[in-house]
């Protein structure tokens, strides 16, 4: 099939990278631009024509799995590596290629996985570590300031290995805060949490970082974590960018297939575009049901993504089954199945956990969503849920 036929892609430079607000039409200053940056190590490139903003007072998250190139990307960011080619900018200014500038003067924070504190000093002494050179008064005031933003107030005396693991998180972002740098680094910054704990200090640093106006980078391979403290989520495949958004929208309008897996359950229906719909095993979409399709597609192939959440399976009465549930997931809250559609697609059916839909029952199965769908070009037919792949004999599809 030809590439010509995918979802529609934004073309202004300005929406693309990030410092246009598309919404409201305002502009703000970019404090980081990443263009063209390449690197490898021993021959394998890491880095590929990789190119971004991030504007004043934003919290992006650049997310992807192991080995996509996100940390290599953070280091090239704070100097600890050089680019192969490209350049990186901080506030307008080159900090690369002839005009490197060093880690250390580079006025950028850095938050590690290891919280890295100094186990002999206090917290105050570890926040104050990094502005010894201020005067003692600015010092001691901005120590105190920062304990305060970060809820430590009363905490100050007290040693490392007398305060949580969340305190401790505190404390080295209040550190890392200290010299008031133009631009914050947090590499996979609550890893090293427990998964309770994590939740609540990601939505505590978000807070802290909105109201200290802090400017941040994020890097993760946790999706609920990416979507739910940044302000836009850049995905990362193979040491480039597949998309960059808000969480919504690279969520719900993801633009290559590895982007709609990667963010969450995803599956694709086989779909033949027709006057007024598309034809699937769920149904006849509607055309204004589906993101960006037009009568120019009438009579074409393709494949609509649906999430867990856009389809229902409920027993079916005789004559009535149009699938078959296939695998049975207890999640707890909620029971995600799988569902053989007799048109051989399986898609993804999240319910509540009291729910009665059984293994091998035959159901019938709809759409149950109240948004536009994503759709690409005909093409490999998988489940991103663990579920199979399926050959329907079709040629893989251009990457939207």
């Amino acid at each position: 099939m030809s590439s010509e036929l995918r979802q529609p892609e934004a073309t202004d430079r300005e929406v693309l990278d990030g410092t246009s607000d598309r919404a409201t039409g305002s502009t703000r200053r970019s404090v980081l631009e990443l263009e063209d940056l390449r690197k490898s190590y021993d021959g394998t490139t890491v880095i590929r024509d990789l190119s971004l903003t991030v504007r004043d007072g934003e919290l992006l998250t650049l997310l992807g799995p192991s080995g996509c190139g996100k940390t290599t990307t953070l280091r090239l960011i704070a100097g600890l590596e050089r680019p192969d080619s490209g350049t990186v900018r901080l506030e307008g200014s080159s900090v690369t290629g002839s005009d490197f500038v060093p880690a250390e003067k580079r006025d950028v924070g850095v938050v590690f996985q290891e919280f890295a504190l100094f186990p002999h000093l206090s917290a105050r002494e570890n926040i104050a570590f990094g502005i010894e050179e201020w005067p003692e008064e600015k010092r001691n005031a901005r120590v105190e300031e920062l304990l305060e933003l970060v809820g430590l107030a009363d905490h100050g005396e007290k040693s490392p290995d007398e305060l949580s693991g969340g305190q401790q998180q505190r404390v080295a972002l209040a550190r890392s805060l200290a010299p008031e740098p133009r631009l914050l680094l947090l590499d996979e910054p609550f890893s090293n949490l427990d998964v309770d704990l994590r939740v609540e200090m990601r939505e505590e640093v978000r807070e802290i970082l909105k109201e200290a106006g802090v400017t941040a980078v994020s890097v993760t391979h946790d999706q609920e974590e990416a979507m739910s403290i940044s302000d836009r989520v850049a995905v990362m495949s193979e040491g480039s960018i597949d998309q960059i958004g808000t969480p919504e929208e690279v969520f719900q309008q993801p633009e290559s297939r590895f982007v709609a897996g990667f963010l969450g359950h995803a599956s694709f229906v086989a779909g033949h575009v027709k006057q007024d719909c598309v034809e699937t095993g769920v149904g006849c979409i509607p055309f204004d049901q589906i993101n960006g399709l037009t009568d120019a597609y009438v009579g074409s192939e393709i494949d609509l993504m649906v999430r867990p959440d856009d389809v229902r399976a409920r027993p079916a009465a005789p004559g009535e089954a149009n699938g078959e549930v296939v695998h049975r997931r207890y999640l707890g809250p909620t029971v995600l199945y799988r569902v053989e559609i007799d048109s051989g697609d399986v898609v993804g059916c999240m319910h509540n956990h009291a729910d009665k839909v059984s293994l091998d029952d035959p159901v019938f199965a709809s759409l149950d969503a109240d948004h536009e769908l994503a759709w690409f070009p005909r093409g490999e037919r998988k489940m991103a849920d663990g579920g199979p792949e399926r050959d329907r004999g079709t040629s893989p599809a251009s990457s939207p």
